[in-house]
């Protein structure tokens, strides 16, 4: 069997590509678990600054495999047991990326459905061709989004527009993904300008990139008393690091910073 997925890691980027292209990239468990362990082995590997995550053939990720997995039901129940704390296999398949500490890219075309659309929602920017189509299609089964779509789809859109996609699972395009929030940008190569956008993060110190990550994520429903609080804790961790240094260094010295990673 093909792995389910496959990282590839260069010039600091790790690109990930969910490698099923015959089934559109559908998750079965062995795609769900092939990647929350590729999340967890980029969290590993040191020296990795941005991340880009895309699909083989002619779709992102047509969501889940229901026939593949409907062949072990009993597979499906052991998937919500492990991880009650912080989310079962179905949630951290999403959820993993964005806990992520670097920046991840999801880059769609094709087909972007159900556990695909929250996969990539759960990116931190997500770059989409102008031909793909989307949808929270879980309905069409008689579920409900539960790869986290409850924590990502209420940091992007208000409820009403969120129930109403997730309750008539109609398909919209890139255009309306883009008006809805849902998706960070078009482009017509869309894989291109995702690995371009995550070279060029990978170029910044990693210190700054990860503290505005953490920051933004953080912050995001707290109080203002408790933002303002968190943003002077990590500024000052920034602040007192090496690579903070060299990036007034090397712009004073009109040169490309060398940053550590950690």
């Amino acid at each position: 069997m093909q792995d389910r997925v496959t990282i590839d890691c260069q010039d600091r980027v790790a690109t990930v590509t969910l490698n099923r292209p015959d089934k559109y990239n559908g998750l079965d468990l062995e795609m769900m678990q092939a990647l929350v362990a590729a999340a967890r082995r980029i969290r590993k590997q040191r020296g990795v600054r941005a991340v880009v995550v895309h699909g083989r053939g002619k779709a992102f990720c047509a969501g889940l495999d229901f026939a593949s997995v409907m062949r072990k039901p009993s597979r499906i129940l052991a998937g919500f047991l492990p991880w009650w704390r912080k989310g079962n296999l179905f949630q951290r398949l999403c959820l993993d990326w964005r806990d992520l500490p670097m920046p991840v890219i999801a880059v769609t075309h094709g087909y972007c459905f159900g556990g695909g659309l929250q996969l990539a929602l759960g990116c931190d920017f997500r770059i989409s061709s102008p031909d793909c189509e989307f949808s929270i299609m879980e309905i069409e089964y008689g579920l409900i989004p539960d790869m986290g779509g409850s924590v990502t789809l209420r940091e992007l859109v208000p409820a009403d527009v969120a129930m109403e996609l997730a309750m008539t699972g109609r398909r919209f395009g890139a255009a309306e993904a883009l008006d809805l929030n849902l998706i960070t940008r078009i482009d017509d190569q869309p894989l291109t300008a995702g690995k371009d956008m995550a070279r060029a993060l990978a170029l910044r110190s990693p210190d700054a990139i990860r503290g505005i990550k953490r920051l933004l994520r953080s912050t995001r429903h707290g109080s203002e008393r408790r933002a303002l609080r968190r943003e002077r804790q990590l500024q000052l961790r920034v602040l007192l690091g090496s690579n903070q240094r060299e990036a007034l260094k090397a712009r004073n010295e009109k040169r490309e910073p060398e940053f550590r990673d950690r």
